[in-house]
């Protein structure tokens, strides 16, 4: 849980990479893009994520590493943060969720929760 001093809202928009996907193969390509932004008191930086990423067929693979695409971007206060990257599923859709590690100018350790959004192809979904 975050107080006002260390918030930090996080933002998805997927797409299907079709050009990429392999759907004889069970091969289905999505990217996400990430707006991160500060709209604590205090500025805060990005340390690792966790990400939890489902298939249709409820397979969990759990990812951690350290910053995002080989960054550990610091935002100030009322700063965002925008990246791009992707997920290759063995079914047409899916979701995903985690969090990223923060720390904070005061020193404060936090999490930063993404919530879960779904990756699916055109018309998978009703």
């Amino acid at each position: 849980m975050t107080d006002a001093n260390h918030q930090i809202r996080v933002s998805v928009e997927t797409e299907y990479l079709a050009d990429q996907s392999d759907v004889d193969n069970q091969r289905w390509v999505f990217a996400y893009h990430i707006t991160i932004r500060n709209e604590g008191r205090f500025s805060a930086r990005l340390l690792t994520r966790h990400w939890i990423i489902t298939d249709g067929e409820e397979r969990v693979q759990e990812v951690h590493g350290e910053g995002v695409v080989g960054e550990q971007p610091n935002l100030a206060p009322g700063q965002e943060f925008h990246y791009s990257s992707g997920a290759i599923l063995e079914t047409e859709v899916g979701s995903m969720r985690g969090s990223y590690q923060m720390i904070a100018e005061d020193g404060t350790c936090f999490d930063a929760e993404i919530p879960a959004f779904t990756l699916a192809t055109p018309h998978a979904l009703h």
